[in-house]
């Protein structure tokens, strides 16, 4: 029997999600979520294309970055996902992705401001900037959560986009809604001067998303 085989399915489904909201391109980006009871990781493959890969295909490992199940080397971002996983016991899923239009705000070094509801519904606001840390060092992850706080995404300086969720469905959706509110935020920008939303209704926004969206 597969160990964590539903975990590791949902990884995989949203790499291939990932795909197909063009947030990443060929063999860019990683997603992992982690297991509330056990503790375990499972993580994307380094450097293989999600469109080939089956639940199998997915790394399980322990806090510490030992392989417990799985033929492939991780994901080379593996340690800041493992140092959030260890730092913030809410934190169940972390997504990476070099998304187009979020990717370049990161490159200006530029937080996107809180300009539309959808940012907030899932977002929770605004979205910092990370630190410049070199791509699979020991800095990312504290880079990370010096700046993430109760958001659940972050831009990476001169990089890419972080979101993180409860699970792996959330930091997916968080995600999404990052790269196209940066969209709406960039083509704002070219026409005008977008206007910030007023933190309280940042706040109305995220809490209608959160409890009242959707089905039960």
């Amino acid at each position: 029997m597969l160990l964590l085989e539903n975990l590791r399915k949902q990884v995989l489904d949203a790499a291939l999600n990932l795909i197909k909201y063009r947030l990443v391109t060929l063999t860019g980006g990683n997603v992992s979520g982690r297991d509330p009871e056990t503790g375990l990781v499972a993580i994307t493959p380094s450097g293989m294309e999600y469109e080939g890969l089956t639940p199998e295909d997915i790394v399980v490992l322990d806090l510490n970055g030992n392989i417990v199940e799985g033929k492939w080397k991780p994901s080379v971002d593996t340690k800041f996902h493992l140092y959030i996983y260890k730092n913030r016991s809410d934190i169940n899923s972390v997504i990476h992705t070099h998304s187009t239009f979020a990717s370049c705000f990161a490159a200006l070094n530029e937080e996107i401001p809180c300009v539309v509801t959808t940012l907030a519904n899932e977002v929770g606001g605004s979205v910092p900037v990370a630190r410049y840390t070199p791509v699979g060092t020991d800095e990312m992850g504290p880079a990370i959560l010096e700046v993430i706080g109760d958001k659940r995404a972050c831009l990476l300086a001169n990089h890419g986009v972080v979101a993180v969720g409860p699970d792996v469905r959330h930091a997916l959706v968080a995600a999404v809604m990052l790269e196209d509110a940066a969209k709406v935020y960039f083509a704002a920008r070219c026409i005008g001067k977008p206007i910030e939303l007023p933190e309280s209704e940042v706040i109305k926004a995220k809490e209608l998303f959160l409890y009242k969206y959707g089905q039960k």
